[in-house]
């Protein structure tokens, strides 16, 4: 097929340990199979405190570019906050997450196709459950809130994480799967998504 390898963009997706108590997983995979992206890897793992602090600090600049967008949005819904310093902020984000990530097995996968991050990121729905429209996962399934979640100093309970970007999924997968790890394989419906003469069809 021409320009196949143009159109084998990798991401990442974990189900988070709600996720997972909820009976989700098949519904989540069911929801990125439809839309035509392979499943590359997939397992099923408790992770550490220390694997998912690593996940959680692939980009050095993480602390100051989410505690300024978190305070923003915070400072937008109106909540009085325990710091106005964003790296602090951030910190208590990433502390909470690390906890959460480890709390319960989760299921981590690498999903492939054309661009893979964008389009799982619109499956996905929006990080703040209650501003995900109908359709999409965290739309339908999901219910917690920025606003509830802080007040409680906890992670937010949203189903998945899903890499903001190929550029973040290069850096995440890594942390989740070894090379051997993640398949190579004929995958059917790609004849029709990206054979440019559909002559795969007939073959």
């Amino acid at each position: 097929m021409n320009n196949y390898d143009d159109k084998q963009e990798q991401t990442l997706v974990i189900v988070k340990p709600d996720g997972v108590q909820r009976g989700l997983i098949g519904e989540v995979i069911k929801r990125y199979e439809r839309c035509g992206l392979k499943l590359v890897a997939l397992k099923m793992l408790i992770p550490t405190p220390e694997v998912a602090l690593a996940h959680y600090s692939t980009d050095p600049e993480w602390a100051i570019t989410t505690g300024t967008k978190a305070l923003a949005f915070a400072k937008e819904r109106g909540e009085k906050l325990f710091t106005d310093d964003p790296i602090e902020y951030a910190e208590n984000i990433r502390k909470n997450a690390k906890v959460f990530l480890s709390s319960g097995p989760v299921v981590p996968m690498v999903w492939q196709g054309m661009n893979a991050a964008k389009v799982v990121r619109k499956i996905t729905g929006v990080t703040d459950c209650t501003m995900s429209v109908p359709g999409t996962i965290r739309g339908d399934y999901a219910l917690d809130s920025y606003t509830t979640s802080d007040a409680d100093n906890r992670s937010i309970r949203n189903i998945i994480h899903a890499s903001g970007s190929a550029e973040e999924a290069r850096l995440e997968i890594p942390i989740w799967f070894q090379p051997n790890e993640i398949l190579n394989y004929r995958y059917v419906p790609e004849a029709i998504m990206y054979d440019i003469n559909l002559d795969g069809i007939l073959e």
